[in-house]
């Protein structure tokens, strides 16, 4: 899940990587139970914490949601006018930003799978791959084609791209409609207003439409209008609109996921006003496992489909073993999300901050 702001601001924020770490060890926790055989040789041991691990911890998706409209916003918006006046140009750096470690990730995947159908014959084991789906991944287009995903979770990351356009789009067309540069802001925030309330009281409420980003732009939108409520020296009367429009879409349809999204969004509104977003709390532990959560999420479904193969073949039913294969699941998830941090998703970043750094050289000379 998000790693970084998109473009421009870079600096971290301790309470921002904190909801990151927590929500990225949630996902990893929900795949494990949602995803056997090991969790259903396990479950008797902790039937009710692991049903909810599978059925309710996946509701930390939407702290990632919020988070990266606040991170987008604040890199690319930051007092409600698109400093870029290249739309495209920030579509390609998010791309390859996203792209450049799930690649790898992907084909980590699709070995890791191959290696697990040797071992074990399961529903969570993905099948052989097509050139086809490969190349939908590739352009983050598997969801909307139709294809099934190489991976558990690389579903969010065409989403992510999909909410990041559609914000690039709305603040370039208000860029554009706008006669006076004062109105601007005004206008990309009604035009981001009405993506928000069409996808709350509409395309959020039919699960047809979960392969496009307009379904979950209203929780993508709450980050947006948390950043935009605290970053302009305005009070919280901001956001007193936006928090009654989503209780309105919440008391007209309620879904668990957007009362999910605007809880993270008040807790960022309320860190970001009383000003200890950006140094608290002060864990070298949270703040790094913040920092490899991209990591994290790419490559957590690939090893634990590994250790539940082998399991699978080599050990027991006994739920004590079975839970102790979770557990090292978990574990070998974050150190492999480590290392992958390290020798993908780091080296990519820097590569892409040269990339930049020679573009904007060359432009001055």
């Amino acid at each position: 899940m998000h790693e970084a702001p998109p473009t421009g601001a870079t600096s971290r924020l301790a309470f921002i990587d904190t909801l990151k770490a927590l929500a990225c060890q949630l996902i990893v926790l929900h795949h494990l139970a949602f995803y056997g055989p090991m969790s259903d040789h396990a479950y008797s041991l902790a039937p009710t914490l692991i049903s909810w691990l599978s059925q309710d911890a996946r509701m930390a998706v939407q702290a990632f949601l919020v988070i990266g409209g606040f991170l987008a916003v604040r890199a690319i918006a930051p007092f409600g006018t698109m400093l870029s006046s290249k739309p495209l140009v920030l579509l390609l750096k998010r791309y390859l930003k996203l792209v450049a470690p799930y690649l790898v990730a992907v084909l980590i995947g699709i070995a890791c799978a191959a290696l697990a159908r040797t071992l074990m014959a399961h529903d969570s084991v993905p099948d052989r791959p097509t050139l086809p789906q490969v190349l939908a991944h590739t352009l983050l287009l598997q969801g909307i084609l139709g294809y099934e995903g190489l991976s558990a979770g690389v579903w969010y990351i065409a989403i992510d791209f999909q909410l990041f356009a559609l914000l690039v789009g709305a603040l370039w067309l208000a860029r554009g409609i706008s006669r006076r540069r004062a109105a601007v802001p005004v206008a990309g925030a009604l035009l981001v207003t009405t993506l928000a309330l069409s996808s709350l009281y509409y395309f959020n409420r039919d699960g047809d439409w979960d392969n496009w980003g307009v379904y979950f732009f209203g929780a993508y939108a709450l980050g947006i209008a948390s950043y935009w409520a605290t970053n302009q020296r305005r009070t919280f009367s901001w956001l007193l609109p936006v928090l009654a429009l989503v209780i309105s879409a919440l008391l007209l349809d309620y879904r668990p996921r957007i009362a999910v999204a605007l809880l993270v969004a008040l807790m960022l509104a309320f860190a970001g006003r009383c000003g200890f977003i950006e140094h608290w709390p002060k864990s070298r532990l949270i703040a790094y496992l913040g920092q490899i959560s991209y990591s994290v999420s790419l490559v957590h479904f690939p090893i634990c489909l590994i250790i539940n193969g082998l399991f699978a073949r080599f050990a027991s039913r006994d739920p004590w073993v079975n839970l102790a294969g979770m557990i090292i699941a978990w574990l070998a998830s974050i150190a492999a999300g480590a290392l992958f941090y390290r020798l993908v998703e780091s080296p990519a970043q820097h590569g892409l901050l040269r990339t930049r750094s020679a573009s904007v050289v060359k432009q001055t000379l």
